[in-house]
């Protein structure tokens, strides 16, 4: 009874016909007692064929109100499912001659006409007009026009009763409508959240595999099979009888095994709880530097300059790890015997210096090849914080590299935007 008129009507839900039985059980009550009453009242009524059309008027009726709630609702058929419905109702009210059955009928279907057109106010306002002048068409012929107008305050009261019960029941059904609604697409949303966190967590797991095997791969595969091919070289100058070559490639692969050794045990901690989680940044270093000297057998010496200013736990993790890429540089490439790593305040901001006395390389280079991707890495970390990065060094220049990563303690939002015009990638 609730539904709205559409050009598209959906049937109502079971709920929905759930809600409309006490307007169907009060309705066809009020049919059978009025039908019984007036029967009883006017014996005219119990003649054959006055009794005949009655009681199939009041059927007809009853059969038009059960099965027009699942159609009489569609714009194309309810004008003249009104037409009839209200010719039906005044000819039993003619047949009844003002007994309360009418009133029952005419407040019955005011209710019906509301309940179906909700919320065309317009349209309900020309229906229940409509019916409201046949009501008074047939008080008027049973009861006269005086007895009418006094009557008018108590039909009055009963219309605004009527109206005001149906205008309650649609509301509470439209409620209800809306908060199942509600209830679906928040079920919906649900399921979609646990999708997506499904994708995320798979994602992130598949990413995770792929930067181990890249660990992996850079630090025990490569280790171990450069380790392979020293030990066979050695063995085969033992073979040849040349024990002093065979020893200083047996000291190489030691060397080689020291730096597999702090590599592997590097992405073993990357696994663990960070170690900033430990202490603050000069406390992680320091441990870096200590576990670097003694898996690479290199001589380093860690520095902290007074006044350092604070770092935020972003900056901190970022800066640890451009401190671990380039231990690691040294390890793998530099062939250096020293090492220094020192912190120092530098206006208002910090600098961090890793700088060795190996053999060099050439900055430029390293970053163009596709396969290097520790420099870059390290650049892109220095960015992120608003820092700048320069490596200092040069192929075969005996001198060592030095690697400067400089962070300002002012402005580092615009200088992560890029906003002071300074290029965020320097690597020089």
């Amino acid at each position: 009874m609730a539904e709205q008129l559409s050009p598209k009507r959906r049937g109502p839900t079971r709920d929905e016909r759930a809600m409309e039985w006490p307007f169907f059980v009060i309705l066809y009550l009020t049919m059978a007692g009025g039908y019984v009453s007036a029967l009883v009242a006017d014996r005219s009524l119990r003649e054959p064929d006055q009794w005949l059309l009655f009681t199939l008027l009041l059927v007809a009726q009853g059969s038009l109100y059960w099965f027009g709630a699942r159609w009489s609702t569609s714009p194309r058929w309810w004008p003249a499912y009104f037409v009839v419905q209200a010719g039906l109702t005044f000819v039993i009210g003619l047949l009844v001659r003002g007994h309360w059955l009418a009133l029952g009928l005419y407040m019955g279907m005011v209710g019906y006409i509301v309940g179906s057109l909700w919320p065309h106010l317009r349209r309900i306002g020309g229906a229940v007009v409509v019916c409201l002048g046949l009501l008074a068409l047939n008080l008027i012929a049973s009861w006269g026009a005086q007895v009418f107008v006094q009557s008018l305050p108590i039909l009055g009261l009963m219309c605004a009763f009527v109206l005001i019960y149906v205008v309650l029941f649609v509301r509470q059904s439209q409620a209800r409508e809306r908060a199942q609604a509600l209830l679906s697409e928040l079920e919906v949303a649900h399921q979609q959240l646990q999708e997506y966190a499904a994708q995320v967590e798979e994602l992130t797991l598949s990413q995770e595999r792929e930067r181990m095997a890249r660990e992996l791969h850079d630090t025990l595969a490569q280790g171990l099979a450069g380790l392979i091919l020293q030990l066979e070289a050695a063995d085969s100058h033992l073979e040849g009888g040349d024990p002093a070559q065979a020893q200083a490639v047996v000291q190489q692969a030691m060397r080689r095994a020291r730096t597999t050794l702090h590599e592997a045990r590097r992405a073993i901690r990357a696994l663990r709880a960070p170690s900033l989680e430990q202490g603050g940044l000069v406390d992680a270093l320091r441990r870096e530097v200590e576990q670097f000297s003694a898996t690479s057998g290199v001589e380093t010496a860690f520095e902290v300059a007074a006044g350092l200013p604070e770092v935020s736990p972003e900056a901190a993790q970022q800066i640890l790890r451009i401190v671990q890429e380039s231990l690691s540089n040294v390890a793998r490439h530099a062939q250096a015997s020293y090492v220094l790593v020192r912190l120092a305040a530098m206006n208002g901001g910090l600098q961090v210096e890793v700088q060795d006395d190996g053999v060099g390389f050439d900055p430029d280079q390293g970053l163009a090849r596709a396969d290097c991707f520790g420099l870059a890495g390290m650049v892109e970390r220095a960015s992120r914080v608003g820092g700048v990065l320069r490596v200092e060094s040069a192929r075969g220049r005996g001198t060592g590299t030095r690697v400067v990563l400089e962070i300002e303690g002012r402005d580092w939002k615009e200088r992560r935007e890029g906003r002071d015009g300074r290029d965020p990638h320097p690597h020089r």
